[in-house]
């Protein structure tokens, strides 16, 4: 391994460590730094895999083939990245509407870094304790984009918390359904 893969895996863990500590300095940095937007997007697929892992569980019980079984986690991963563009650029919308100073793509690493709460979602396989972890995943990441929308749009918590709270319950509606798309799909073809 040479020294600027190990720096950047330094950078990703401190990244991420930072973002589940929800530092407002983490979030204020996100928007200054290009590499950010590459590193944004690696938490968010990492959450995307980890979200998927933590599904395998129902499609196992299903019997779903193998085919079927990559297939249907491969949509659950994409439902995560598609959430974070669309959250983004509802975010970036209002945002806009509110105070017209930000480009979409300044939102894109503080937003994407809000994301690091979802890596842990493999949890959700701990039987009878999988959707109470989902939930506390889902509004720890909440948390974490109303800091780093309050950073990045450089606005008040309370507006924050407004623009955020607009689209949360529709991303979290949209990949719920894509999870009983798939569970539906499953039982279908078996």
């Amino acid at each position: 391994m040479n020294a600027t893969q190990n720096a950047s895996r330094w950078q990703l863990l401190y990244t991420i460590k930072n973002a589940l500590l929800l530092n407002e300095k983490l979030y204020d940095d996100a928007c200054n730094t290009p590499f950010n937007n590459q590193l944004a997007l690696t938490i968010v697929t990492l959450a995307g895999v980890s979200h998927a892992l933590g599904s395998i569980f129902i499609l196992l019980i299903n019997r779903a083939s193998i085919y079927l079984l990559l297939l249907a986690l491969l949509i659950d991963a994409l439902s995560i990245i598609i959430g974070y563009y669309v959250w983004t650029l509802t975010i970036w919308k209002i945002g806009d509407w509110i105070k017209s100073n930000q480009k979409f793509s300044s939102l894109l690493s503080p937003i994407g870094f809000a994301y690091a709460p979802q890596i842990l979602n493999f949890l959700t396989l701990i039987p009878l304790l999988g959707r109470p972890i989902e939930l506390v995943l889902a509004l720890w990441s909440l948390l974490a984009v109303i800091v780093a929308v309050t950073q990045a749009l450089d606005i008040t918590t309370r507006k924050a918390g407004l623009i955020c709270l607009i689209a949360w319950p529709l991303i979290q509606i949209t990949v719920g359904f894509i999870q009983v798309l798939e569970q539906k799909v499953v039982q279908f073809t078996n």
